[in-house]
């Protein structure tokens, strides 16, 4: 009698333990370790000042690679305007040339002894000279006129000396082909006649 009491109270236990939920058949519960990130300065203030330092660099580059940009193009494109007809103007400076032998062969004597209609032809061409001239100042072509100055190498070219004492050596005292400027460059140096034997020029 007593074992079967005793079964019966083991198997009434059970029971109760199936009932409740026994925790004794369940896995552990174990936590997940951390894990530090690949960058440990991730999202922090230091990186992202770095990141807005960086990115101000670049661009403050840009910037200034825009700017040098735009300036070598406003360059190019006034050189391109001033000297784009340079090939032009010294095909143009053979026909003034032709105009001014033209004058220079009619003496003077002749200009004031010729009839009405010679004196209309070289007032003609003398007009003509003039206005060829001003259309060349008009696109930035300058004469030069270096009588009497000092002999410069970089817009002269002297052809031969002349003694002369009354001037500074040096001086250009006779123009035999005119020169020009286009701009700021020799489109065609003067070809000129230098004084030597006199006191040297300052």
């Amino acid at each position: 009698m007593a074992n079967t009491n005793g079964r019966k109270e083991q198997s009434e236990a059970a029971a109760q333990d199936s009932a409740n939920g026994s925790v004794t058949d369940k896995e552990p519960v174990v936590s997940k370790p951390y894990v530090m990130p690949d960058d440990p300065e991730e999202g922090s203030v230091e990186a992202l000042t770095r990141d807005v330092a960086e990115a101000k660099d670049r661009t403050l580059r840009t910037l200034a690679e825009m700017e040098n940009l735009r300036k070598r193009t406003q360059r190019e494109v006034a050189d391109a305007r001033t000297y784009g007809i340079t090939a032009f103007a010294r095909d143009v400076l053979d026909i003034a040339d032709n105009l001014q032998r033209a004058l220079d062969a009619v003496p003077m004597e002749a200009r004031e002894a010729a009839d009405p209609g010679l004196k209309a032809l070289i007032e003609g061409v003398e007009l003509t000279e003039r206005s060829l001239h001003k259309t060349l100042e008009k696109n930035g072509v300058q004469k030069l006129d270096p009588l009497g100055e000092k002999f410069d190498p970089n817009f002269h070219q002297a052809m031969y000396e002349v003694p002369d004492s009354t001037v500074p050596t040096g001086t250009v005292v006779q123009v035999v082909q005119g020169g020009y400027t286009i701009g700021e460059r020799v489109l065609r140096p003067a070809l000129v006649a230098v004084a030597k034997g006199g006191a040297k020029a300052s």
